[in-house]
């Protein structure tokens, strides 16, 4: 199992950037997705979830309205598309994915104790 996010990057505030998530050694549509963040100093934190067959998307309030989940199955790929990006998202964003047999609702997601494999994360900073 192999998850590799990559598209971070400097951005102004307001800007936008769409981060990718390329998954192997598994069938996505098999599984749901999350993407997490870290801000130097602040726990990791959930961030946004795509459920298997994409079912179900969830979001962390501050970035309703503002990020979107979204997949690509035949590309093998999740996204986290992020516009009106403010100062506060100024984070490493990893994407992970829960171990096999375990359930994730709407009131688990946003644990990271929810996923076994986790890929290495990629910086975004948004600033002026």
């Amino acid at each position: 199992v192999q998850l590799q996010a990559s598209g971070g990057g400097l951005v102004q505030p307001g800007g936008s950037l769409k981060l990718t998530c390329d998954v192997s050694g598994f069938t996505l549509d098999d599984y749901g997705i999350g993407w997490f963040r870290q801000a130097p100093g602040k726990e990791r934190e959930g961030v946004a979830y795509s459920s298997r067959r994409e079912g179900t998307t969830c979001y962390r309030d501050s970035v309703k309205g503002r990020f979107t989940i979204s997949r690509d199955i035949a590309k093998n790929a999740v996204y986290l598309q992020m516009s009106s990006l403010e100062p506060e998202d100024t984070a490493i964003y990893y994407c992970a994915r829960p171990r096999s047999g375990t359930i994730v609702g709407i009131r688990t997601w946003y644990y990271f104790q929810t996923y076994g494999f986790w890929g290495q994360g990629t910086l975004v900073t948004v600033s002026s």
